[in-house]
């Protein structure tokens, strides 16, 4: 079995006196030890460090750095780009609003132009009107006077007949004569101017 054939192997490993340790295998007596940690080895440490690092420093100087500058200036253009648009498009936007506001005005001053025109037709046409109707009234009015002075005049032309007619029946009734035409009139005379 191979579990009991690894146990053998290191029983047999360990009577001859070998420690098997993952980093290699070290003689039971010798000092072992992490290898970075051993002064042994140090130079040789400081050398790769020096190649790997000046390796690092060329790939990053010449490929990085190159790509990271490229992406930099691509957005400080676009960057730049956009902030030009943007001052443009608020300069526009503030065109439009002065002109936005320009025609508001101009638009609020014709509407009030426009409504003191209809004021002023208006009170103009009634006060035509007005005019109108008052001489309509006043010739009514003078038609209506004259029509009164001459139911007045016929009254009053009527009203002496009337009165004549009246007063000789009275006098016959009273009296239970006739009256003279004549002297009844003279009476109904003098007594209108009275």
């Amino acid at each position: 079995m191979f579990v009991a054939s690894a146990f053998a192997q290191e029983a047999a490993d360990q009577a001859a006196g070998e420690i098997h340790t993952e980093t290699g295998v070290a003689e039971h007596g010798s000092e072992g030890g992490f290898p970075p940690f051993l002064v042994e080895t140090y130079p040789s440490q400081l050398l790769w460090l020096a190649i790997t690092f000046g390796l690092f420093y060329l790939f990053l100087k010449r490929v990085v750095l190159p790509r990271i500058g490229g992406i930099l200036e691509v957005r400080r253009d676009r960057i730049a780009q956009d902030l030009d648009q943007a001052a443009r498009m608020k300069e526009e936007a503030d065109a439009a609003v002065a002109a936005y506001e320009q025609e508001l005005a101009e638009a609020r001053k014709k509407a009030a132009s426009i409504a003191q025109e209809a004021r002023d037709n208006a009170k103009a046409e009634a006060e035509a009107e007005r005019r109108r109707v008052e001489a309509g009234l006043d010739s009514k009015l003078k038609e209506a006077e004259a029509r009164i002075a001459l139911i007045k005049d016929t009254a009053l032309s009527d009203v002496g007949t009337i009165a004549e007619e009246t007063a000789a029946a009275i006098v016959q009734e009273l009296v239970g004569g006739k009256v003279d035409k004549a002297s009844l009139s003279a009476a109904v005379k003098a007594a209108q101017q009275q």
